[in-house]
């Protein structure tokens, strides 16, 4: 025993303020009620827990191999597309390709076609110049032979069988001239040589006889002895319209068939009269 223990002691006790207390107090009684609600909700028998869930290990190996093949499909996918990507770009060059060869190919059928079209009408030309050719030696050797004939001829007599056989040889210079054009085009207003309207053409045909035809249908209608189209010769010159403005004339050259230079689309063609009739005609031979 301490030597000082029989001392009573010189500290004062602390005295707790009532404020204290009753806060302790309080705390006590709410944990105490805590528990007694705690017990009163629980479960008459709680059981124990038994199971427990176990998370899956991922070895290093599988990992890797998850990833590879990730990177593979990735990678498959990628080819894909570059592939298909390639057949798209060679399919729309194809398609250039052939639309480009397919343009060649019309635009070198559209010049042969010109071209053949070009010999075509050359060799026309070249016929119809043959064919003027001949008519003119034969129109000089006509010439001469009448010129031979009436100075062999004496009287009146002698003189009219002459001019009826000028008249027949005229006639046949015109048809002939006239056949020589066919095939020329038609334009309005040309003279010749490889194109003509329809007066035009009558004219010329008229002048390798040393007849001075006028130059429109409508004085060309007036210009001979009104025969009318049921009485009619070859050499007579057909017109359409009424006489004095006729809008367009042609030759009659036998078999009722004519000859003109009909429109744009035909040019100068020979024709059947029944199945497009003149209106009138006149005989200048």
């Amino acid at each position: 025993m301490s030597h000082t223990a029989h001392i009573p002691s010189h500290r004062k006790p602390r005295r707790r303020s009532a404020s204290t207390m009753a806060l302790r107090a309080g705390v006590a009684g709410g944990v105490l009620s805590t528990i007694a609600v705690a017990g009163a909700a629980g479960p008459a028998h709680a059981e124990p827990v038994t199971e427990t869930i176990e998370m899956p290990l991922i070895s290093p190996e599988g990992l890797s191999h998850s990833i590879a093949q990730s990177a593979q499909a990735q990678q498959q996918v990628a080819f894909d597309l570059e592939l298909q990507a390639q057949e798209d770009a060679a399919a729309t060059k194809a398609a250039q390709v052939a639309k480009t060869a397919k343009a060649e190919a019309v635009r070198q059928a559209e010049a042969d076609k010109a071209e053949a079209k070009k010999r075509e009408q050359a060799e026309e030309r070249a016929s119809r110049t043959a064919e003027r050719t001949q008519l003119a030696q034969a129109t000089n050797a006509s010439s001469s032979s009448e010129s031979s004939n009436d100075n062999a001829s004496s009287g009146s007599s002698s003189n009219s069988s002459s001019n009826s056989s000028n008249a027949s040889g005229s006639v046949g210079t015109v048809i002939a001239f006239l056949k020589a054009q066919v095939g020329d085009a038609y334009v309005m207003g040309a003279t010749g040589p490889n194109s003509w309207d329809c007066s035009s053409l009558v004219q010329a045909a008229f002048r390798q006889v040393n007849i001075d035809l006028p130059r429109v249908s409508q004085d060309q209608s007036t210009a001979g002895t009104q025969v009318g189209t049921s009485n009619l010769r070859v050499g007579d010159i057909l017109y359409w319209g009424s006489a004095g403005s006729a809008w367009h004339t042609g030759v009659y050259i036998g078999d009722g068939k004519y000859l003109d230079a009909a429109n744009p689309s035909k040019g100068v063609v020979i024709q059947d009269l029944s199945g497009y009739p003149a209106t009138g005609a006149v005989r200048v031979l």
